[in-house]
């Protein structure tokens, strides 16, 4: 017979060792399923998925406050937050939903992104800017890929960087990742390119306007470098009405022009990346992702009126919080150790890229004004 001593310890072994319980609560009992219940959609893909969305949803939450509250980067809050539960990528029942965050929930966040945009808010900019943008944004992508070689990177991570300077920095860099061919580092470089864009953001958004007034830029021509440059839209409507309402609402235009570019570039990306996979295979390439075409589809929908202004802002709230609940899943997915053994050369070629795109809008601003 087992002593009093003995019974304690399996009673209280009994109470904590089960995934089930918590704060000394036993171990829930099986209760049988409900006849059917397996067969419904979604059933079996929710119970899968719901452990891992949920904290990364919880993450997305936490870091949404301390943004409002302080005032930082919610995309930074989120990453670093997000790569502190990194064990739970690991192993256990979290590991589904955080994939199918860091890529489902994703790709539905950059299509609602099409909501923000309109035909005529690019058009009222003028010729000059949209050439400025278009050119910016091909060339830096161009330079990503040409020099990252130099700098011992893969053709992927130039294609990648580039994209997220050029484009709209954390969306872009998530967007096109999606997109790229899969290895053993792309999580990582994703990660670090969303950490480092963030840091260039915000250090731009602090510098661009004192460089903007001090060389004496009008406030449409601050406008346009501003939002010519500036990586992520939050830092670019920031810079810009620290200057003046006028240099804030065309900086935001310009801005959303870039976002609009985000389309084709990851479309272009998606079918050279594809074809390629094919050839390799030596089949058909797989099809255009169905979120540039749910992007492609608001955006028209957005410019010929159909979506009334509540409908707009819910979608943008819904693809700010399904980008920030991708971020925490993406840094779940990647360790600080991972970063750290990357070294200084990926960070020197983001560098590097934002300084090529802040040299060539600030010339074609100056050349046309």
């Amino acid at each position: 017979m087992p002593t009093d001593t003995e019974t304690d310890i399996q009673v209280a072994h009994d109470l904590f060792h089960s995934w089930e319980g918590m704060e000394g609560l036993p171990a829930r009992v099986a209760q049988p399923a409900r006849p059917g219940l397996e067969a419904w959609p979604g059933v079996a893909l929710t119970q899968q998925v719901y452990p891992g969305f949920l904290v990364a949803a919880t993450i997305a939450v936490a870091s949404t406050w301390l943004s409002q509250h302080y005032t930082a980067p919610v995309m930074l809050f989120a990453l670093l937050f997000g790569m502190a539960f990194h064990f739970l990528h690991e192993e256990g029942r979290c590991v589904a939903g955080i994939e199918f965050s860091s890529k489902a929930v994703l790709r539905l966040g950059v299509a609602l992104l099409g909501a923000r945009i309109t035909a005529a808010q690019i058009l009222s900019l003028g010729l000059m800017p949209i050439a400025t943008v278009i050119v910016a944004v091909l060339t830096t992508i161009t330079f990503g890929f040409l020099v990252a070689k130099l700098l011992g990177q893969s053709r992927t991570f130039g294609v990648l960087s580039g994209g997220a300077v050029a484009i709209c920095g954390a969306s872009a860099a998530l967007a096109i990742a999606s997109v790229l061919p899969r290895d053993k580092d792309s999580e990582r470089d994703t990660i670090l390119t969303v950490v480092s864009i963030t840091a260039l953001s915000t250090a731009a958004m602090i510098v661009y306007p004192l460089i903007a007034t001090g060389i004496g830029l009008t406030h449409a021509q601050s406008g346009i470098f501003l939002g010519g440059t500036i990586h992520d839209v939050a830092q670019v409507v920031g810079a810009g009405y620290t200057i003046s309402p006028q240099t804030g609402d065309i900086a935001t235009y310009v801005k959303l022009l870039r976002v609009t570019t985000l389309l084709p570039v990851v479309f272009v990306i998606a079918f050279i990346a594809q074809r390629g996979a094919g050839a390799v295979r030596g089949g058909s390439a797989p099809p255009i992702p169905l979120f540039l075409l749910g992007f492609a589809a608001l955006v028209a929908l957005n410019s010929f009126g159909f979506l009334a202004k509540p409908v707009t802002d819910i979608a943008n709230d819904i693809s700010r919080w399904c980008l920030v609940t991708a971020i925490a899943a993406l840094g779940m997915k990647t360790s600080f150790k991972a970063l750290l053994a990357v070294g200084w050369r990926p960070v020197a070629l983001m560098v590097a890229e934002t300084a090529w795109i802040g040299a060539l809008v600030m010339t074609a601003v100056i050349l046309f004004r």
